[in-house]
């Protein structure tokens, strides 16, 4: 299982902070705005090449990786606590980045990855549901895990996996609560797939749906004076007749 220590190197260089259009021309220029905290240092507006973010959001550990941040010849662990992208081409449009120290724990949610085949998909054909992805842990920087493994071959139907089932460590203290499900086994649902036949008897018993519900309110309304005007005229004719 690897950790999330890296051997990453994110370029950065300061810049002014300014409005919409300053951060247009950034991106214009190949770059991504960001802003980098932490460590008890004040908040620095930074560029950055979206390439570089790119690499490590894409690696093995991926948000939860802590590389070295090189700002101003500057040297420091960080990692992407937040990342924008634009959402129809879906490129990077700004970073958020935190200054990391080494000896102080952190918060982070680690994927749970499941091996292994279930008793109860194998032997009794059911299939496997992952209801929790996720798990929040608290540790130390380089103890962050890039997953959590967890075994569910022994995993029936009736039995559930919790967050208390997971493998725990010293090194971690799990922040999700206990009696949180992970996954369990439950039955195929089988699909009924309607034949012509049916689907014929279905629309021949279903009520016709009244014409006012596809029509607005005002519409509505309208249509029910122009028919109380048209009532008398029609009883007239009835009475030439």
């Amino acid at each position: 299982m690897a950790t999330a220590i890296e051997t990453n190197v994110l370029e950065a260089q300061p810049r002014e902070s300014g409005n919409k259009n300053e951060a247009r021309r950034v991106r214009q220029g190949g770059k991504i705005p960001g802003v980098v905290y932490g460590a008890g240092k004040d908040s620095q507006p930074v560029t950055v090449d979206p390439r570089q973010v790119l690499r490590i959001l894409h690696s093995e550990t991926g948000h939860n990786t802590i590389f070295e941040l090189n700002l101003s010849g500057e040297n420091t662990k960080a990692m992407i606590v937040d990342w924008q992208y634009e959402p129809i081409k879906g490129r990077l449009l700004h970073i958020d980045l935190k200054r990391i120290a080494m000896d102080k724990v952190l918060r982070v949610s680690v994927p749970i990855l499941l091996k292994g085949e279930a008793a109860g998909v194998k032997q009794e054909g059911g299939i496997l549901e992952q209801m929790l992805r996720e798990v929040e842990v608290e540790c130390l920087p380089a103890d962050i895990p890039s997953h959590i493994d967890v075994d569910v071959s022994d995993l029936t139907f009736g039995k559930v996996l919790r967050v208390s089932d997971l493998p725990h460590s010293e090194k971690l203290k799990f922040l999700t609560d206990a009696n949180q499900p992970v996954a369990h086994v439950t039955s195929v649902k089988e699909e009924v797939v309607a034949t012509p036949d049916a689907t014929a008897a279905e629309a021949a018993a279903a009520p016709a749906e009244p014409e006012v519900i596809k029509k607005g309110k005002q519409e509505t309304e309208e249509e029910g004076a122009e028919g109380a005007a048209e009532k008398p005229e029609k009883a007239e004719k009835k009475e030439k007749k």
